[in-house]
């Protein structure tokens, strides 16, 4: 496995093959990259220095240890070319003992990649943060090894679509043309983005029982997360249990619900006794598994220009012309009683009346120049009326491309602050999930600014760390905050700020490093115990399936638990001794991998599933999610299971079906 990157999402990747899947792994970097852990950078207010110090200490004496303790081995000069050097070592301890051989260059050139062994590689993941490097680099890797598996990192959805049908086909000529006898599905290409794989967590981390869910190629997998039930009460009904959460809200291990949280951390994949016997736990329920037409692109250019015709005019406008209108009705009503004509004659006469228009009702009754007069009377107050309807329906179509300000009396809502790759992924979540959001952004120019303008969020410009952002946010009746910004400083200045002014406001924070990550909620958490917080970091939560798709495209995504992350695939029976053979019961292994339906092929000889149930959209293509305990696998089924990141290793792992002799 080869693993080229400039960030975290590099080495946490190349650990990830290393340490769960037990593949031989080359990780190509940056010479910055190599020695120590970038930098935490940003500015920090007063209040916040000396805790800044206290963890920013702990994370670069821990990256020292672990990347500066003994060198980086032996360094050997590979490969030239236009100022493309490159350094390959062999470290006995620190960052390479953990991720394998570690080769610097400044870019992923012709000549990096062969001397990373591309050419004799299984897979190659691309995973630097701009996406013309990682498309340039794979087309490079294409035409050096044709049945190479790419997975490529791409923010551009609707360019990545382009780029995998354009490398597939590429790989299938190659593959024809050259006779090789490899199987073309080995040379599949795969993009991803880290954005949109931590955006849907961080959504629902900030919203309480928000749905997680796994959309990719048509199939759609959708769990959401339940609170404990209270005493006497059973759980509501789902699918599967995929997981019970942390049984304490408080985790005396300050880990969060990792690994490392111990008995007390979350299950993922219990059995049936085990949620049977678990008290005062929530739990992620899966409900639905089907097909779908598939995840919807961004719209066209455009598109949310015009405002809507409710909002061209303000609620104290609307309710004065309704006001007026009532007027207007009343005194109809009044005139055809008075003077019994027609109930549209009343009408006609009243609006001459109002725009001063009809004669002086002289030697009528006294009640219709009564009439006449309140009518005249309506009419002045009406001129104003009509003047600010027109100022402001002018004035929102002139602001129709503009940024909207938070509105007065906004509260129960979301403050997301900075609006790069990833604050704009989670902008558009919290939308689709009819959330109100307030953005903060310092740049005017920040690439989701424009998504913000067309979703008619309001935002506010300017410097979080400076007095009055967070309170023009209306921070202080906001429900919770979200702090995704690229400063992992920023960030957590942010959150210390906040809670000043909020003590009960849900936080999370977006932070670089997942140690960094775990030391800052440890502090948090002490401080302020009786709050909700949260820390994630963006490649602890996109790892997992970035390596699942080294493995293969048969993963099909990922849901985060708490700390920890369960993976979805859809393999082939045949080759796997734990599935084939045995009955759904059978396979099930707690803790590890659950069986959650039966795809496509086999379903009608099969006898599973009833009256058309779980069928789906395409030519003859089913999905049976109610399979029996008691159904029998076969080689020629195709399942979907839910998996831990140790239990899909076990599953497809190279080294170890080798040496069973699959």
């Amino acid at each position: 496995m080869v693993v080229c990157g400039d960030d975290g999402l590099a080495h946490r990747l190349a650990a990830e093959l290393r340490g769960v899947y037990e593949e031989q792994v080359t990780l190509v970097v940056p010479p910055s990259e190599r020695g120590v852990r970038p930098p935490v950078v940003g500015r920090a207010r007063a209040v916040s220095a000396a805790l800044l110090d206290r963890v920013v200490s702990a994370a670069v004496n821990r990256a020292a240890g672990n990347g500066g303790g003994t060198g980086a081995g032996t360094g050997t000069a590979a490969g030239t070319g236009a100022g493309s050097g490159a350094v390959a070592g062999t470290a006995g301890s620190g960052e390479a003992g953990s991720v394998g051989r570690v080769l610097e260059a400044v870019e992923p050139t012709e000549a990096v990649l062969a001397e990373a062994g591309v050419e004799r590689a299984a897979a190659l993941a691309l995973v630097y943060d701009d996406d013309e490097t990682n498309i340039r680099a794979a087309l490079t890797a294409r035409r050096l090894n044709p049945r190479l598996r790419l997975v490529l990192r791409l923010y551009n959805r609707r360019l990545g679509q382009h780029i995998e049908e354009l490398l597939d086909q590429a790989a299938a000529l190659a593959t024809v043309g050259g006779g090789g006898g490899s199987a073309v599905g080995d040379a599949s290409t795969t993009v991803l983005s880290d954005a949109d794989t931590a955006a849907p967590a961080l959504a629902a981390t900030a919203v309480a029982g928000t749905s997680k869910v796994v959309q990719t190629d048509g199939l759609l997998l959708r769990a959401v997360e339940r609170p404990a039930p209270g005493a006497g009460r059973a759980a509501g009904p789902g699918l599967a249990t995929l997981a019970l959460l942390s049984a304490t809200s408080n985790d005396p291990a300050f880990a969060d619900g990792s690994e490392t949280s111990g008995e007390q951390g979350p299950l993922l994949l219990p059995d049936a006794a085990t949620v049977a016997a678990a008290s005062g736990r929530g739990s992620v329920v899966l409900e639905q598994v089907s097909y779908s037409a598939g995840p919807a692109l961004p719209s066209g250019r455009g598109v949310g220009v015009v405002a809507p015709f409710a909002s061209l005019f303000s609620r104290r406008l609307r309710w004065s012309l309704a006001g007026l209108v009532g007027c207007v009705v009343a005194l109809a009503v009044a005139l055809w009683l008075v003077t019994g004509v027609h109930p549209l004659g009343a009408v006609y006469l009243t609006l001459l009346d109002l725009f001063s228009i009809n004669d002086p009702a002289v030697g009528k009754s006294t009640e219709r120049q009564v009439l006449q007069l309140l009518s005249g009377l309506v009419g002045l107050l009406l001129l104003p009326v009509l003047l600010a309807a027109v100022l402001e329906g002018l004035g929102t179509f002139r602001a129709a491309g503009s940024l909207r300000r938070p509105p007065r009396g906004l509260g129960g809502h979301v403050v997301l602050l900075g609006l790069g790759k990833i604050g704009t992924r989670v902008l558009t979540r919290l939308r689709e999930l009819d959330i109100p959001v307030v953005c903060v952004e310092a740049s005017p120019e920040a690439r989701g600014v424009a998504v913000a303008r067309r979703l008619r969020v309001p935002v506010v410009l300017g410097d979080v760390t400076q007095e009055g952002v967070l309170e023009a946010a209306k921070i202080h009746r906001a429900h919770a905050l979200l702090a995704v910004t690229s400063s992992d400083t920023t960030n957590l200045e942010a959150a210390l700020y906040a809670r000043s002014l909020h003590h009960d406001l849900r936080v999370v924070l977006r932070l670089y490093d997942d140690d960094f990550a775990t030391a800052v909620y440890r502090t948090l958490r002490a401080a302020h115990p009786q709050a909700l917080t949260r820390s994630r970091s963006v490649t602890h939560l996109a790892a997992p399936s970035f390596a699942g798709a080294m493995m293969g495209r048969q993963i099909l995504g990922a849901i985060p638990v708490e700390r920890r992350v369960l993976l979805f695939a859809s393999l082939e029976v045949g080759g796997h001794g734990q599935l084939a053979g045995k009955t759904v019961g059978e396979a099930f292994r707690a803790g590890y991998w659950r069986v959650l339906a039966l795809e496509g092929a086999g379903r009608e000889s099969s006898g599973v599933g009833g009256e058309g149930r779980g069928a789906g959209v395409g030519a003859g293509v089913g999905l049976v999610w109610d399979l029996p305990d008691s159904y029998v696998l076969r080689g020629e089924d195709r399942v979907v299971l839910a998996a831990t990141r140790r239990g899909l290793a076990e599953l497809l792992g190279r080294r170890r079906r080798g040496a069973a002799g699959v």
